[in-house]
């Protein structure tokens, strides 16, 4: 019998069964996105990190998690889901803020594809599950924004002595970072752009890459110190389609964090985050709370670096979001531009400091 026709034919669920049949759904393409595209591989591998969660709950608790077909208005009926779910959204979040030892926003990306699982199976596969489900609750954080600030861009850029002393695989750890901190692009979008993604007009080059993310597409003016670096890569072009050399994100970060290091950027910086909306201190192995700023340092503070440079050099915000793909009313953007505040305020009290 076809599994969707034995799920329809069924009372009770395992959830995590049918949470395979959603991943399933998902890879082959019966679940589609709003806009009618496939599901991205990147929001699949999140189900499916969900989904490991969900079997590791269940053999932490010893208890299949089940989902009871709501059929009948009997209120002893509804009444017991409902104390159900309550149940087992506070101790599969105890379950991950306590032994996972996840932070609100992760646990809210978690909430959240549970959610858009539960609304799977009740508008796609037409389960009587309730909407209890909508009342999970999903949390959220404030998390500090690492970025590099103008002058550490422009050492990175233009210091030769320092460059000289450094391995070849961190001068490429450098230059790729300095190109993405100059254009802007996702780590993904970054190591996918070719050669023929640059269009030459006039005297200038652009780079024109439509976003692996959001879809948009981008056209970035590239400054002659960016050229300089993608010349440097064109030497084996022959061998592969991508300007970058391949590395994965994991060593692309390891090899960042001895490079800040090396740059001397060993300040301590504050690192705290949220469990259940109380902030925390995230301890070093020492003991401290605070990090340095090398520690921190990774690959999503190429992004960082080129939205804030701009705005903190004057680029009107406007212009700024053309070139990241930020939303007009993006909230996320917006937490630079508090940023880049922060950043003049600090030289605005150094220039009254002067006057007193």
């Amino acid at each position: 019998m076809d599994k969707n026709l034995l799920i329809m034919k069924l009372k009770e669920w395992s959830l995590t069964d049918l949470f395979k049949q959603f991943i399933r759904d998902s890879y082959s393409g019966k679940r589609m996105r709003k806009d009618g595209k496939k599901i991205k591989p990147q929001t699949i591998a999140n189900y499916e990190a969900v989904l490991n969660l969900l079997l590791e709950f269940e053999e932490f608790k010893a208890t299949p998690i089940v989902i009871t077909s709501i059929t009948s208005r009997n209120k002893r009926m509804l009444l017991s889901e409902r104390k159900y779910w309550n149940r087992f959204f506070k101790e599969f979040t105890d379950f991950l803020f306590t032994k996972k030892h996840c932070h609100d926003n992760y646990v809210g990306l978690v909430i959240k594809i549970v959610r858009i699982f539960f609304n799977y199976l009740s508008s796609e596969k037409f389960l009587a599950v309730g909407d209890f489900y909508k009342k999970f609750y999903v949390y959220k954080e404030e998390v500090p924004i690492i970025t590099l600030f103008p002058d550490q861009l422009k050492f990175l850029i233009n210091n030769k002595e320092f460059e000289e002393g450094l391995t070849d695989a961190l001068k490429r750890t450098k230059d790729i970072f300095v190109l993405g901190s100059t254009v802007g692009l996702r780590f993904s979008d970054l190591f996918s752009i070719t050669f023929n993604n640059i269009e030459r007009v006039g005297n200038s080059r652009y780079l024109c890459i439509k976003s692996i993310k959001t879809e948009t597409v981008t056209r970035i003016k590239l400054p002659e110190y960016a050229l300089d670096i993608i010349e440097k890569f064109s030497y084996k072009k022959e061998k592969r389609k991508t300007i970058l050399p391949p590395i994965s994100k994991n060593q692309f970060n390891k090899n960042l964090k001895v490079l800040a290091e090396k740059a001397g950027w060993t300040h301590f910086v504050d690192k705290k985050r949220s469990r259940r909306g109380k902030e925390m201190d995230v301890p070093k192995r020492s003991g401290t709370s605070s990090l340095r700023f090398c520690d921190l340092i990774s690959s999503h503070v190429m992004r960082r670096t080129a939205v804030s440079t701009m705005l903190m050099l004057g680029m009107p915000e406007h212009a700024v979001k053309k070139i990241s793909g930020h939303a007009e009313n993006s909230k996320a953007f917006y937490r630079y531009v508090n940023l880049v505040q922060s950043y003049l305020d600090t030289y605005i009290d150094k220039v009254y400091e002067q006057l007193v």
